[in-house]
Formats: structure tokens, sequence, C-alpha cells
């Protein structure tokens, strides 16, 4: 049986439709549903059965994919034990991670790593959790750093470990001079009155941020979906808007723009991800130190007393 047609079916297990494993895999529907049609006639049996106008994995397709997933996670061990033996970094690495987190860890974690072994080849791609997550679990990156606001890893996910990696605190941006910004915490019902501005690159950040203003009993008024925290801190040191923000951006000095810590505080947990095969893989064992000696360093700051 062709493996990547396994990895196809297991991607369609995980997701429960056609549509949602096109988009999981950067396939088109149609071209996973003869990737399931040709697994099928290699099987010698039906793998899916027709569920309104969907379709549900049938009991050989249950079973297939059960050891589908073991064929892939031997798959990996394999790999890992060949790259030991080698005894040699070297090759690509590909990293998953949201914005948030890579631009405060990541380059300087690839420049150690490139200075210790030039033969690493360490690819980030700038992708929102939950889409980290989908491309470890497809194969199409070895490592992602994810958060619990848009993905659910509670224990260990089937066939990928996790290591937490630091918290993160989030953190009502109000302009300098709005009458709130002496304070040293708000409510997110304080701002119920305020104009918002919102990062639209993220639709779960987004809604998680929305969701907490409807759970104080208010819509928020929305007068900025922005493409990247850049427009966001533009509208809100114009004292255009306020805002909500991950404590791992307000790093720097951020101009006309004063950080207070929300009440009752909302924090987030980020973690490193990898499947369970390549836990032993030298790349994504040094990787994953590197940037846990990063994370340390990074818990040590107070972002809260630099944006102002």
């Amino acid at each position: 049986m062709d493996l990547s047609r396994l990895k196809v079916l297991r991607e369609l297990s995980r997701c429960g439709t056609m549509a949602a494993a096109a988009q999981a895999l950067y396939l088109s529907p149609s071209a996973v549903s003869q990737q399931v049609a040709q697994l099928e006639i290699e099987a010698g049996v039906s793998l899916t059965e027709r569920r309104g106008r969907g379709v549900v994995l049938a009991p050989a397709g249950q079973a297939l994919v059960g050891y589908a997933e073991r064929i892939l996670v031997v798959l990996d061990e394999a790999k890992s034990e060949m790259a030991q033996l080698r005894k040699e970094i070297a090759g690509e690495l590909r990293v998953a991670a949201f914005p948030s987190i890579a631009c405060v860890v990541l380059p300087q974690t690839m420049k150690a790593l490139v200075q210790l072994f030039p033969r690493l080849h360490v690819v980030l791609e700038e992708m929102e959790p939950s889409d980290g997550l989908a491309a470890l679990r497809s194969w199409r990156v070895d490592v992602a750093i994810v958060d619990d606001l848009s993905t659910v890893l509670e224990g260990r996910p089937e066939g990928l470990d996790r290591v937490a990696l630091t918290e993160d605190v989030l953190y009502a941006l109000l302009p300098a001079g709005h009458p709130l910004a002496a304070k040293h915490s708000v409510s997110i019902t304080d701002l119920r009155n305020a104009s918002w501005a919102l990062d639209a690159t993220s639709s779960a950040y987004g809604d998680f941020i929305v969701n907490l203003c409807r759970r104080t009993g208010f819509e928020p008024r929305l007068n900025a979906a922005c493409s990247g925290f850049q427009m966001v801190s533009a509208m809100v040191a114009a004292g255009c808007s306020v805002s909500v923000a991950p404590g791992l951006l307000l790093h720097k000095k951020i101009p006309g723009i004063k950080a207070v810590k929300l009440r009752p505080e909302v924090r987030r947990s980020i973690s490193v991800a990898y499947r369970s095969g390549e836990r032993n893989h030298p790349s994504v064992k040094l990787f994953t130190e590197e940037l846990l000696r990063r994370g340390a360093a990074l818990r040590q700051a107070s972002p809260g007393k630099t944006a102002a």
C-alpha cells in the first residue's frame, strides 16, 4: 500500500470530512477522494461509507488507520535512528510557529544552531497554532510551536509529544492618555464602551478576545480589523482604539501605548510539539533544547513595564 495514501486516510479519519482533510493536506477534495479510492483498490475492501452528503470510515478503514498510525510512528523512529547513526547534524528541519512567539525566540535559536551546525538548514514557516498542528500531523513540518487558546493539547495527543515552552500573559492596550492608562489593572468590562482594534490575521485569537468580551456581557465595537499587530498598535497609539495583546509582543517599548494587566489575569500556555516517533531525532532534540533555553530566558522578562 502506498504510504502517502495511508497518510490521506489517516487525515480523513482525524478531520472527519473530505474537504477538511484536503485543507489540512493542501490538496483538493477530489484529489483526496481519488487517493482514498486508489487505496481501496489496493486493500481490496471498502474503506469508507456514504453518510448523507459526506463519508465516514468503514470498519476496514478504521482498522487500516490504526495500522497506518503504527507504521508512521515506526518510520519516524527509523529516520531518527538513522540520523543518530550518521553522527552528523545535517539536513532540513521545518518549523511552524505563530508570529508573536516566532519573532521573540526563533531568530536567535536559528542563529545559534546554524553557528554550531552549519549543515543543518532550519526553515521557519509562520503559521497560526491550529495550522501548525495540522502541518505537523500531515508531515509538512517537523516541529510546531502551539498555544492552548486555539489548539487543544490536553495530556498526550495521539502520535504527538509536547513540552512546555513558556506562558504568556495577555494585556489591555490603551492609548497613553486614556483615563484607565494609570491603573495597575483593568477588567474587560472596563473597556465595554471603547472602540476596538483586533488582529484579524488569526481568526482563533480574534474569536478568543471577542468571546472574552461576550462572557462579560457585551459585544466589542470594532473599528479596525487589522492584518497584523503593527496596525493594531498604530490605531491604539493614535487614540482611536483599545485592544488586547499577548505580552510576547510587548518586550519593546511602543510609543504612545500603555500596556495594563487584565483583571482577572488571562494566560496562555505555549508548547513545542513534535511527532512521537521523532522525539530522539538529533535535529529535533537539539532544536527543542535550544528553544527551551530561549523560553527560560523569556520567562524572566516583564513586558508590562516596557510597553509604556
